[in-house]
């Protein structure tokens, strides 16, 4: 990937031109363009976005992340038997994950999925996390997470998770 020195993932601010980005996702082209700094407002979601330190205006991608929690029985049995017994599980969302269409196929989406990996092991040292949640839009979506060894949810169609600990052992050993 070429100039990935030059790239930066910050939050969301005024000063990125998010009228210009299209992903080819209208749900995520609008949420990016008038839901994102809401959501930062309400305190419901935080995003992320992919820009260059010689262009922050140009919006490449985004992500969000939130606190969530799951239901322990939704969870494959193997996983089950490594967690408490605790009703519901502390999870970080990975609510949505775009990139414009002008960058596809360069690697940077994920790129961008690394950052949030990155992001959300962090944070679980301090507001503990379970696992990564996704809700794929579609099939192609879940193919893209299933190459990052994300599993599906066993009773939720498009819903894949990735555990900390498989977080935490991915990063130690790069």
């Amino acid at each position: 990937m070429s100039g990935e020195r030059d790239l930066i993932v910050e939050p969301i601010g005024k000063h990125h031109n998010r009228d210009a980005f299209s992903c080819g996702y209208e749900a995520l082209d609008q949420y990016l363009k008038k839901l994102a700094t809401q959501d930062v407002r309400r305190m419901v979601a935080a995003p992320f976005i992919l820009t260059r330190e010689s262009d922050r205006k140009t919006v490449i991608g985004y992500y969000t992340l939130s606190a969530f929690g799951i239901s322990l029985q939704d969870l494959p049995d193997e996983i089950i038997k490594k967690l408490p017994a605790y009703p519901i599980v502390p999870v970080t969302l990975l609510g949505r994950l775009a990139l414009d269409q002008q960058y596809k196929g360069q690697g940077l989406g994920e790129f961008l999925l690394i950052d949030a990996l990155k992001r959300a092991l962090k944070q679980s040292s301090q507001i503990a996390a379970a696992a990564v949640v996704v809700d794929a839009m579609d099939e192609k979506a879940a193919g893209f997470y299933r190459h990052f060894e994300f599993m599906d949810f066993p009773d939720k169609p498009g819903r894949l998770f990735l555990p900390m600990k498989t977080i935490g052992a991915i990063f130690m050993s790069r």
